[in-house]
C-alpha cells in the first residue's frame, strides 16, 4: 500500500470532524471564564486544549480498536456511524489503532505535566481532568467498556458537553461557575440525544452481536422517546437558564436552533412510524444541532464579553 494511502486511511482514522466538538466545548469554557472577568492565559488555554484532544485521540483510536468486528459487519455504517472504516485486510491492521491509542495517551501525560510545571495547582481542574480521563479511556476499554454496557452514552454526553468545559473554565479561573452549569446542561441532552441517533443505524448489527449499547438494553421504540425527551430537556434547560442568569446574546443563539430541535424529533417520530430510514440525514441532523447548539453558545459569551 502506497504511504500516502496509509496517511489517507489514518486520517480517516483519526476522526477529525469530532475533535471540532471536543474544541467548541473547550473554548466555551474558556470564553465562560472571561465572560466572568478572569484573564484568559494563552499557555494554559493550548496546554489544556492539546490534552483534551490527546484524550479524544486515544477514544477514537481505542473505540475503532475494540469495535473493529462490529463495525466491520455493519451494512448501514454511515459517514458519522459505524466506525470509519478503515481497519481491516484492504486498509490499516487493526493494531493500528491500538498503538496510536497508546500513543495518544502518552502526548496526554506529557502535556498534563507540562501544565503542572506551569503552575496549575487547584484541585478541581485535576480532578476534572482526572474525571474525562477515566471516562475517555473506559468508554472502550476493559474491564468497564462502557460503549458496550449502556452507561457509555450517559458517560460520554457529560464528560463532552459537561466536564470538558468545566476544565476549561476551572484552568483560568480555579473553579466552576454556576453560569457554566445553565450552560452546558443543554448540551449535554443534545449529545446524548446525538448519541441515540447515532446508535440508530447500528441498532441491528450491535443486537446481533452482542454489543449492548443502550438503545439495545432498551430497545429501538423506548430509546426513540428518550432521545426526543432529551431534546425536549435541552429547550427546557435553555429556558431555565434564560430566567437565570444567561446572558441575552447566549440566550438569543440558543433560540436559533430551536428549529433543527424540531426537526431531529419529526425525523425520529417517522422513523418510528415506519417510513423509510434516512441515516445520512438522522445522523447528520444530531450532529448538526448539536454542534450549533456549541457554537452560538460559544459566539453569544464572546460577544457578551
Amino acid at each position: 500500500m502506497p504511504a500516502w494511502r496509509r496517511l489517507l486511511l489514518f486520517a480517516r482514522l483519526s476522526r477529525p470532524l469530532f475533535l471540532i466538538g471536543g474544541a467548541l466545548l473547550y473554548g466555551l469554557g474558556a470564553a465562560i471564564a472571561r465572560y466572568n472577568g478572569h484573564t484568559v492565559q494563552l499557555q494554559l488555554l493550548l496546554l489544556g486544549q492539546g490534552v483534551v484532544t490527546a484524550l479524544q485521540l486515544m477514544t477514537h483510536y481505542l473505540n475503532e480498536y475494540e469495535d473493529a468486528e462490529t463495525d466491520a459487519d455493519n451494512p448501514n455504517r454511515t459517514w458519522l456511524t459505524g466506525g470509519s472504516g478503515v481497519l481491516g485486510a484492504n486498509g490499516l491492521p487493526r493494531r493500528t489503532a491500538l498503538n496510536a491509542g497508546l500513543v495518544s495517551l502518552a502526548v496526554a501525560a506529557v502535556l498534563a505535566s507540562l501544565l503542572a510545571l506551569e503552575g496549575v495547582r487547584g484541585a478541581g481542574s485535576w480532578l476534572t481532568l482526572v474525571l474525562i480521563f477515566l471516562g475517555a479511556y473506559f468508554y472502550s476499554a476493559p474491564p468497564l467498556r462502557l460503549a458496550r454496557s449502556g452507561y457509555g452514552e450517559v458517560t460520554t454526553s457529560l464528560v463532552v458537553a459537561g466536564l470538558v468545559p468545566a476544565f476549561a473554565e476551572s484552568l483560568q479561573s480555579g473553579s466552576v461557575s454556576w453560569l457554566l452549569v445553565l450552560s452546558t446542561a443543554p448540551l449535554a441532552a443534545l449529545h446524548f440525544a446525538m448519541v441515540l441517533a447515532f446508535e440508530t443505524p447500528d441498532y441491528a448489527t450491535d443486537a446481533r452481536l452482542g454489543k449492548r449499547t443502550l438503545m439495545v438494553r432498551l430497545g429501538w421504540r423506548t430509546a426513540m422517546r428518550l432521545h426526543d425527551a432529551a431534546i425536549g430537556f435541552a429547550v427546557a434547560a435553555v429556558l431555565f437558564a434564560g430566567l437565570n442568569g444567561l446572558p441575552q446574546s447566549v440566550m438569543a443563539g440558543s433560540i436559533i436552533a430551536f428549529p433543527l430541535a424540531a426537526a431531529q424529533v419529526w425525523q425520529m417520530h417517522r422513523l418510528r412510524q415506519g417510513f423509510r430510514p434516512q441515516w445520512r440525514s438522522l445522523t447528520a441532523g444530531g450532529m448538526a444541532l448539536f454542534a450549533l447548539a456549541a457554537y452560538l453558545e460559544l459566539v453569544g459569551y464572546l460577544l457578551a464579553g
